[in-house]
């Protein structure tokens, strides 16, 4: 069975897509620690990031920078904060979060409930930023 990531990739559920290549797409956490944080995927469905292939794994990073750096100027944060933690999604993915202390990183906070409307609007800022 396909992850929730690919079923996005596929565009068979909705979601918030803020940048996208032939090899990986960055999308937007539906439950996010901050505004703005993004999860950066690769389009071939490998459940643990060590995994992927050299070219595939240096990819996925490159690519991450690119969306850091739009997130940054959007969300005006000190840094955009990096996690690998993959136990939630069957799918290999970073986490993008903009941060401003350690503490903004620490994914037992509570997380953001933003409307369909916030999220829209900040995927669009990020794409434009990019």
């Amino acid at each position: 069975m396909a992850s929730i990531f690919t079923r996005i990739i596929q565009r068979q559920i909705p979601g918030h897509i803020v940048a996208e290549d032939d090899s990986y797409i960055a999308f937007l956490d539906i439950m996010p620690l901050a505004e703005g944080h993004t999860l950066v995927v690769p389009k071939k469905e490998v459940d643990y990031i060590f995994d992927l292939d050299d070219d595939a794994l240096s990819g996925l990073h490159l690519f991450s920078k690119r969306v850091a750096v739009a997130i940054r100027k959007v969300t005006n944060c000190s840094r955009v904060g990096v996690a690998v933690l993959g136990m939630e999604v069957p799918h290999a993915h970073i986490h993008l979060v903009p941060m401003n202390s350690m503490r903004d990183m620490n994914f037992a906070n509570p997380k953001l409930k933003l409307s369909q409307e916030q999220l829209a609007a900040m995927a669009e800022r990020i794409k434009k930023s990019l």
